[in-house]
């Protein structure tokens, strides 16, 4: 008996994706709920899983071509699960070397097993697995240690001589170019600036951060108190947490703060659902987990709907300032930067604080200039006297 492999479901505003790698060869068997092609859209990238055991029959969407959601993937024969091959008659040690070959790759301490994602991005790159250090305790290769393996200036590259490489635009990262410049082109964006005296954010840090951490097994950083920080300065300022639709404003009474994270593939903005309602230590769980979940391509479309808000910390990659541009149908995003001790005038005294350069991008059709300064202004006010955000009054 043949089934569909249907394309599943992903969200209100997914309508198609990509096939980026078939887990499965035509003829190979199959459980129920094993992997059997690996899909990628404009936001995450999926497994689609076998829904009954059987054999794959036939592939109908090739690798690199799009489908709609809902779309036929291929068909599966159901009858043919539990048929023998000519290797059962091999030894079972025969028979899981066979089955290990293509994703084995040999560490130092054992042989492991590598994820579809770094499988991927290896072939792409003409990388043998073989060549790749695992950063797990496992020995498992997973899609940073390939990322990782190519930044390094000591691998062996077989495109050495070629002048210029071709490579497709993921869907992540055409529907990023896609937004950006839709977010250009649509609204009229706006940057300005101030600057936080981060001494008492540090002092905070530096004296709780061992409690902190022994209570809830993370370390308190610094992007909990610019989300509790945001969120009272949107509970001030609602045009900033509002939205256009249409010829309408719709004013957000809830905060849910987008958190951008950098991945190989692209921005991604996972969303920390009801921020207002959020301890410092489950603000800081949340974002790991978060962070962890988009680095490893295990975000879900849960993870990533929504948000009325954004925050770009560009500080961890070095830089001073930058212009972020808003996440549309957002209408803000704060751009944090890098801290760096810098001569301030303090009580008519020149002396020696750490600084941070903030950035808030809005939309000037709902947000005048009155509103995204007192708004920075507020964060600012907040940040350099937390006790506002540590007593919670």
């Amino acid at each position: 008996m043949s089934t569909e492999l249907i394309v599943p479901t992903l969200g209100e505003s997914i309508t198609e994706a990509t096939v980026s790698k078939w887990l499965k060869n035509i003829g190979d068997n199959f459980e129920a709920d094993e992997p059997l092609v690996e899909i990628e859209t404009d936001k995450i990238t999926v497994e689609v899983p076998a829904p009954h055991a059987g054999s794959l029959k036939e592939i109908k969407v090739s690798e690199g071509t799009d489908v709609e959601i809902g779309g036929i993937l291929g068909i599966l024969d159901e009858s043919k699960g539990k048929k023998p091959t000519p290797k059962k008659t091999e030894t079972k040690e025969e028979e899981i070397k066979e089955e290990a070959k293509e994703v084995k790759v040999e560490t130092k301490s054992s042989p492991a097993k590598s994820s579809p994602s770094a499988r991927k991005i290896a072939e792409e790159n003409n990388i043998k697995l073989e060549d790749v250090t695992s950063a797990r305790s496992d020995g498992r290769i997973n899609k940073e240690d390939v990322v990782s393996h190519l930044s390094s200036p000591n691998k062996t590259s077989t495109n050495k001589g070629e002048r210029e490489e071709v490579i497709k635009m993921s869907k992540i990262r055409q529907t990023i170019s896609k937004r950006l410049k839709e977010a250009q082109n649509t609204a009229a964006i706006l940057t300005t600036f101030n600057e936080i005296d981060m001494s008492k954010v540090m002092e905070i840090r530096k004296s709780k951060n061992q409690e902190f951490q022994s209570r809830y097994e993370v370390k308190l950083g610094f992007m909990s108190f610019f989300v509790k920080a945001v969120v009272k300065s949107l509970q001030e300022y609602s045009a900033v947490n509002a939205e256009i639709k249409d010829e309408n404003i719709i004013y957000k009474n809830h905060f849910d703060i987008g958190i951008a994270v950098g991945t190989e593939k692209g921005l991604v903005v996972p969303i920390l659902k009801d921020a207002d309602q959020l301890s410092f230590g489950e603000i800081e769980t949340k974002i790991i987990d978060l962070s962890t979940k988009a680095k490893d391509g295990t975000l879900t479309m849960e993870d990533l709907t929504g948000g009325t808000f954004t925050i770009s910390n560009g500080g961890v990659y070095g830089s001073m300032l930058s212009t972020p541009i808003i996440n549309r149908p957002q209408s803000g995003i704060l751009g944090m930067h890098n801290i760096q001790k810098r001569a301030v005038v303090v009580n008519d005294e020149i002396v020696i604080r750490p600084m941070m350069y903030v950035a808030l991008s809005y939309d000037h059709r709902i947000i005048d200039g009155k509103e995204s300064v007192g708004f920075l202004v507020k964060v600012k006010e907040l940040l350099e006297d937390p006790s506002e955000l540590v007593l919670g009054i």
